[in-house]
């Protein structure tokens, strides 16, 4: 049997000695140190505009302006070979930047890789959907509009998948 703890002043104790705390970032490689990520990003850098690209975690990381994701994602699986969407999230910054970082992360079965294809939305923005690609992101772009309030642009059926469908914010 444990010994007794006394519980009178259990919530007065924080768990964590810092709310705040942000992890520290994963060392980046640049692109040129792998010859298949390079050609990929030549390649995709004829299409649209690349605003930063490194290698993290063995990942391509590409930031694209969130009006190019279309075409970027579309690139990627046709001419590029990255043929499966693994991953298709937000990630809130409304206090620090009033926006959200949108994230693709893609597999391209036949190369072995991974690429994350990032870009950074206003909170008035809206994001064009890219279900025609792959049919994946219809939930994932669901679950955007659903618990951050993301706006998808040409959805199929863009309706709340776990708040009740009145919900505003």
């Amino acid at each position: 049997m444990r010994a007794y703890t006394p519980k009178d002043d259990v919530q007065a104790k924080s768990y964590y000695t810092d709310r705040f705390y942000i992890a520290p970032t994963l060392d980046k490689a640049p692109v040129t140190s792998d010859s298949t990520f390079a050609s990929d990003l030549s390649s995709l850098s004829n299409v649209v505009d690349i605003k930063d690209a490194y290698i993290q975690a063995g990942h391509l990381v590409i930031y694209v302006d969130s009006r190019d994701n279309v075409k970027t994602i579309t690139h990627l699986k046709v001419i590029r070979a990255y043929d499966f969407l693994v991953e298709l999230s937000a990630i809130d910054y409304i206090s620090t930047r009033d926006g959200f970082e949108i994230f693709y992360e893609m597999l391209s079965t036949s190369k072995h890789k991974r690429i994350r294809v990032k870009c950074f939305l206003k909170s008035t923005d809206a994001i064009a959907s890219v279900e025609p690609l792959f049919r994946m992101a219809d939930w994932s772009e669901r679950e955007m509009y659903d618990m951050y309030g993301v706006i998808v642009k040409n959805h199929p059926h863009m309706k709340r998948i776990l708040m009740p469908d009145d919900w505003q914010g």
